[in-house]
């Protein structure tokens, strides 16, 4: 048997794909736009790569036509910066490229369809601080719009075709090679700068708060979504978060001199962004972790000591 993982080069893909070739259980196969991807050299004996596009079906069809896997996990996507800059092009990524996902599986029968969806389909008439799986959505990009129909979709295809579909709401995610612009990125660049030497000025205030989940518990979630019994899923599409409570900007600055006394980081806060930042709700995701037991391995001790581990072993990966 085998999986297929649409995005499988990217950040939270790549390290899925790791963490199955570890388990050494199935065929992994990588669909992916530009499947030329350095942080999977050293896995090409053991991951087929596909190149493919999400916004032509032909290529979907052929991909899982030919390999039949079992599970899909549809990660690929275009990002948030790209989606604004090209909604046309978002479009055909996240929209019909979802759709063409989940009307393959339908026609190969696939079991199970796995969707990476985000926090960005919450936007407009958020009431107080704290989203969870009930709080309305109404996305302000159009990254969030084509995640909402991808959510919407999924499901209508499981009440439609019984096609086992289940989805996360990933939140900031961060660690080595993160690009996507976003309080993520600064923090992890507060991590990468310094390991690389390089001074860093932050350019919001410290005290600015933010959710994080490390990519490698990112990863793993998938993974143990996919394993839950159907009994037990009850919302479909489920809010996760990381560590223990959200990180400042300071308590990241503060972690990463404990370990690299040499580094130097600096603040010097732009008032809009920082304002930007300020609103950001904080996310509850009780909903998984009382439906099937999500919780993250690392907290943000483990997940700083792995960061800082990753680049320096394979800065090969993440450069």
């Amino acid at each position: 048997m085998s999986v297929l993982i649409t995005g499988g080069g990217g950040f939270i893909g790549a390290g899925l794909v790791r963490m199955l070739s570890e388990m050494d259980e199935e065929t992994i196969v990588v669909f992916q736009r530009n499947p030329a991807k350095k942080n999977l050299e050293d896995l090409s004996d053991r991951v087929s790569l596909v190149p493919g596009d999400l916004g032509i079906f032909s290529h979907v069809l052929e991909a899982v036509g030919r390999y039949r896997p079992r599970i899909i996990y549809h990660l690929g996507t275009m990002v948030t910066v790209p989606s604004e800059a090209d909604p046309p092009g978002s479009f055909q990524a996240n929209v019909a490229g979802t759709f063409h996902v989940l009307e393959a599986a339908r026609l190969f029968g696939v079991d199970q369809v796995l969707f990476a969806s985000s926090i960005g389909t919450f936007g407009l008439g958020i009431h107080g601080k704290v989203v969870d799986d009930h709080t309305i959505q109404r996305p302000t990009s159009m990254y969030g719009v084509g995640k909402v129909f991808g959510e919407g979709l999924g499901r209508y295809y499981k009440s439609r075709y019984g096609i086992d579909f289940r989805c996360l709401r990933y939140p900031g995610v961060f660690g080595p090679g993160f690009r996507n612009p976003s309080m993520a990125r600064v923090f992890s660049r507060i991590v990468e700068e310094s390991v690389m030497g390089r001074p860093y000025t932050l350019r919001v205030a410290p005290d600015v708060r933010h959710d994080l989940l490390y990519f490698k518990d990112a990863a793993l979630a998938m993974i143990k979504l996919a394993q839950v019994p159907k009994a037990d899923i009850k919302m479909v599409c489920y809010l996760i978060n990381g560590t223990e409570s959200a990180f400042t900007a300071q308590e990241i600055v503060d972690m990463v001199k404990t370990r690299i006394p040499e580094s130097k980081l600096t603040f010097d806060p732009d008032p809009e962004l920082t304002q930007k930042y300020y609103k950001m709700p904080s996310f509850d995701d009780h909903c998984a972790r009382e439906d099937w037991g999500w919780k993250p391995e690392y907290d943000r001790e483990r997940a700083m000591d792995d960061f800082i581990s990753e680049l320096r072993q394979h800065p090969e990966r993440y450069t």
